[in-house]
């Protein structure tokens, strides 16, 4: 079989649609299928409207410190891929949390290279032994969301390989098979265009012998996007390359090598990623592993008089409350957003059941659950037959204004829906098309309830059949992203008597641009007086209190990055209130990043659970109860004042550009050089299991010590290395599980890239010292054990 033509090899370098690379059968190139992750697998076609696993976010995945688990769930995001036909996935995403205001920053591992490093290529390597190829992304600095299709990241050689390249090299050397060109810019070149990245370092240096695509329209032109190194633009049909390169060839603008080159790596991934897969995860095993993975990022950072664990019995009266206890949040806000089952436990559901046979279970809010856009507590419409009793029932049409034949029928409890379509790609149902989603709302309270509507294209609500409320529009077709925003809707009260049963219909048409949206949702009647004083009721009657607090998926968000760390003012109101009612209050905080907890010496327990997939509700009693142990180490800082962050502030300068000025010295780095404290240091946390170190040195040039568990429970601990010359920084890490009483010798592995320096004088990397001290340590402000390492002696 005779290889592509020059004019095949140029096509090739463009996706054909959407979501899908171009085959060339003649020559053997088979088309792949991608989909956008890393929680999971979103669709990869048209929209988001097929139900997958969600899987815990990154920084959860970080906070367990657990290689093996890592590699397990990127064998269950593969093994989903597998199930959906889907041959490669755009993950996992390797930037750095180097401030904790970045919209995505629940997406990434940590803000520590190594541990994002480390983790990630575990990841790559759980996903790809599948037979579904890894895309890593981004590459790279694409730390945070402000102007991100513009802004221009500035930082020196030495940091730009110490901290932000060394995720990348991680997952290059476990094998992806694709790298994901970043939107912003890095020292006055697109990430598309970045010469020195994509070839200079990537391709010569690491040898990377895999495919560098462009994030979906992030390309900018023809030669500079070819010449730079860039193997694959997408989506599909081209934009700058594809078939219009072959002008640039004939002008002498491009070597025809370099077409060559780009196309055998798009022609090898192809034919990789569409080979031999292994089968699908066991739908059991992989329900057991969301909870596992859930349980093993739950960080434990206060336990004051050991509140934690409640087990059940050893109270007569406990107080559930809090926002996120009834509606949690999963997941954070990107276009790669998961659509789960409708049916997935709450908190609250999974406490009454561990809890309910042997106390009195009383819950309240306490605040409004969803602030900026409420949730529409629904029956379907109508039975379809799929077993969901709560969700509308969404009906899509392949003609506007919801007319015609019903083309297909599906339950979603959600109150916000996506879908990508319009990229010469017709979508499933139709473009343009229409789709209704309706459901029977039964009023608990009499009074005012407000309806609220969101959307890109023309929608309505109807109540009854009688339309009551209309909004949104037509969007330009040249419309790609960021035209989602969720929580921005029109409203209008309707009066509903206690026990009245309506049928709300949302109505919705789309033309126009590659991203559409709907979003919709009914707030009852009920003052926030009314609801503080019932949660402080239930409070001070009860023996103890879980107080679930948190953020709704719209608070972290691709493509907007936060104002601040602070938890919503009427929570911290909520948090006052119930603790000064009962002191043995457990708070656990439902968000994706570092937050303000200069309020957490108010409660006898503080819980970190990220997000943390669909696992969530199960997991959590599991912890709450002590039937597994809260396994989580803090990957990011939290600070004691938001000052103390090194790199906060997100917004460019005036030119566009933003400067990573702190250099090496991110996150705990910054702050131990600075001589801050944080509040919760790097690595920190607990679980119910205690444990002693003991008889620490070097054997054979790795760290070892003795680790004795104290407790009568089994459990788990993490052991951290860490160096402090030239600065402190992370080098090695092991988790370590021990059985009630154990003893076990343990060796740490040492990270031996963490080892070294760039040295800007000889291009390259040099022993950070010919001898080095290291602490083994619990948190990366421990003084923990110290060992003495030749590092001459690794060579």
């Amino acid at each position: 079989m005779s290889g592509p033509t020059f004019e095949e090899a140029c096509a090739l370098t463009a996706g054909a649609a959407m979501w899908s690379t171009l085959a060339v059968p003649e020559a053997g190139i088979p088309s792949f299928t991608m989909s956008d992750g890393p929680l999971g697998i979103a669709s990869g076609k048209v929209d988001e409207r097929d139900i997958a696993l969600l899987s815990p976010c990154s920084t959860l995945l970080g906070a367990t410190w657990d290689r093996d688990l890592n590699r397990r769930i990127g064998a269950l995001v593969g093994s989903e891929a597998v199930a959906r036909g889907v041959d490669a996935v755009l993950a996992p995403n390797l930037n750095l949390a180097r401030s904790p205001l970045a919209g995505r920053a629940f997406e990434y591992f940590s803000e520590d290279p190594v541990l994002t490093g480390v983790l990630g290529a575990e990841w790559v390597l759980g996903l790809q032994a599948t037979g579904t190829g890894s895309v890593a992304k981004h590459l790279v600095c694409n730390d945070s969301e402000t102007a991100r299709d513009e802004v221009d990241v500035r930082l020196d050689e030495r940091t730009l390989r110490e901290v932000y390249l060394l995720p990348f090299q991680y997952a290059v050397e476990a094998g992806c098979v694709g790298l994901l060109a970043a939107y912003n810019k890095v020292n006055g070149a697109w990430c598309s265009e970045q010469g020195h990245v994509l070839t200079d370092v990537v391709k010569r240096e690491w040898g990377f012998d895999g495919l560098i695509m462009s994030d979906w329209f992030g390309t900018h032109s023809s030669e500079g996007t070819i010449n730079a190194g860039l193997d694959l633009e997408m989506p599909g049909p081209a934009r700058f390359m594809g078939e219009k390169l072959a002008a640039a060839v004939s002008a002498g603008a491009v070597d025809p090598a370099r077409i060559e080159d780009a196309a055998s790596r798009v022609a090898s991934v192809a034919r990789r990623v569409t080979a031999d897969k292994a089968p699908p995860m066991p739908a059991a095993e992989a329900e057991a592993l969301l909870v596992e993975a859930a349980a093993a990022g739950f960080t434990l950072l206060r336990n004051e008089g050991q509140m934690l664990p409640l087990a059940p019995g050893s109270v007569k009266r406990l107080a559930v409350i809090g926002p996120n206890a009834w509606a949690p949040c999963f997941q954070g806000g990107t276009f790669a957003k998961i659509s789960i089952s409708p049916d997935a436990p709450t908190p609250v559901e999974a406490l009454r059941r561990t809890y309910g046979t042997s106390c009195e279970i009383l819950f309240e809010p306490g605040v409004d659950p969803q602030p900026n856009l409420p949730n529409m507590s629904v029956a379907p419409a109508f039975d379809i037959g799929d077993g969901c009793g709560r969700g509308m029932t969404l009906e899509y049409f392949a003609a506007p204004g919801c007319t015609g034949d019903v083309l297909s029928r599906e339950t979603r409890d959600t109150n916000s829906l996506v879908w990508f379509v319009g990229v010469h790609e017709q979508a499933r149902f139709g473009e343009p098309g229409s789709v209704r989603a309706s459901g029977r709302y039964t009023a608990t309270r009499g009074g005012t309830h407000v309806l609220h509507l969101g959307s890109t294209g023309a929608a309505r609500i109807l109540v009854d059949g009688e339309e009551v409320l209309r909004a949104g529009g037509e969007i330009p077709a040249s419309d790609v992203m960021g035209v989602l925003k969720r929580g921005d809707s029109d409203c209008i009260g309707i009066d509903l008597a206690e026990g009245q049963e309506v049928t709300i219909a949302i109505e919705f048409s789309w033309t126009g641009g590659r991203v559409q949206g709907l979003w919709y949702g009914l707030r009852g009647p009920g003052s926030a007086e009314e609801m503080l004083q019932a949660a402080v009721d239930a409070a001070r009657g009860a023996d103890a209190v879980f107080l679930i607090v948190g953020e709704t998926s719209d608070s972290s968000v691709e493509s907007k990055d936060r104002p601040d760390t602070l938890l919503p003012a009427e929570q911290l109101r909520l948090i006052d209130a119930v603790t000064a009612a009962n002191p043995r209050t457990a708070v656990i905080v439902n968000v994706g990043h570092a937050f303000d907890s200069s309020w957490d010496h108010k409660a006898a327990a503080l819980l970190s659970v990220w997000y943390p997939g669909e696992g969530f509700a199960r997991a959590l009693a599991d912890v709450l109860s002590g039937a597994r142990e809260p396994g989580g180490r803090l990957p990011v800082t939290i600070a004691a004042d938001e000052a103390d962050y090194p790199a906060f502030a997100l917004q460019p300068a005036a030119d566009g550009t933003l400067t990573y000025s702190k250099g090496v010295l991110p996150g705990y780095r910054g702050l131990l050089a600075a001589g801050r404290k944080a509040r919760h240091p790097f690595g920190s946390g607990m679980g119910y299991a205690r444990f002693a170190w003991s008889d620490a040195d070097v054997e054979d040039g790795v760290p070892q010590l003795t680790v004795t568990n104290l407790s009568d429970r089994a459990g788990s601990d993490v052991v951290q290395v860490y160096r402090d010359a030239p600065e402190s920084a992370l080098v090695g890490f092991v988790r370590v599980e021990l059985a009630a009483g154990e003893s076990r010798r343990v060796a740490v592995p040492l990270e031996p890239r963490a080892l070294q320096r760039w040295s800007d004088e000889s291009q390259g990397w040099q022993p950070v010292a010919e001898r080095l001290s290291l602490r083994l340590a619990r948190h990366c402000e421990d003084e923990g054990l110290c060992v003495e390492l030749e590092i001459a002696a690794l060579a």
